[in-house]
């Protein structure tokens, strides 16, 4: 990936817009986790609710750290068997942690991606970032800029284009407390 379609979908995120890019399944839509008007906007784009909270993907476990419980021992072996990967695991949410990312959850859904451009994205970002699906209530998923622009059309600041397995299902999202998958892979 060039480095100046990054450096362009990290200067929309720092100033508050919405981006798509690629992720181990399907598009994402992004934005800075810790901007409340950015984030309204992508639910209010996705007709999706504050509770039912947010996915966060980082390039590596520290990004993280602000909005999850330092996790124990046995936690880190059991997310580090999984990460970086399309596992989506659920973790206790800090005291700090924005109501908007949590929804009406006491944890946090996070993600180390494996997928380079989205982990390329976070550094570049230098922070974690929103990753809920491309698409609005009810509507497949995009996997492809064309899908995004059809259910967008120019309400996003910037599209990151690249590939995604058009065959791999959206990714697992399991419970760190008691190992529970709550949506399998």
């Amino acid at each position: 990936m060039r480095r100046w379609p990054l450096a362009q979908a990290a200067k929309a995120i720092a100033a508050g817009g919405i981006i798509a890019y690629p992720t181990e399944a399907v598009y994402g839509l992004g934005c800075d986790p810790m901007n409340p008007a950015a984030v309204l906007r992508l639910l209010t784009l996705k007709q999706r609710r504050l509770e039912k909270g947010l996915i966060l993907i980082a390039a590596e476990l520290d990004q993280l750290l602000p909005y999850i419980a330092q996790p124990t021992i046995d936690q880190l072996q059991l997310i580090g068997s999984t990460w970086p990967g399309p596992t989506t695991w659920l973790l206790p949410k800090r005291p700090e942690a924005p109501p908007w990312i949590c929804g009406q959850f006491d944890t946090v859904a996070v993600r180390v991606t494996r997928h380079p451009i989205a982990a390329a994205l976070c550094r570049y970002s230098n922070s974690a970032l929103i990753s809920t699906s491309a698409n609005r209530k009810d509507r497949h998923p995009a996997r492809s800029r064309l899908r995004i622009q059809q259910q967008f059309g120019n309400q996003l600041d910037y599209i990151l284009t690249g590939p995604v397995d058009c065959h791999a299902r959206p990714t697992e999202i399991r419970d760190v407390r008691d190992g529970r998958i709550i949506r399998p892979g």
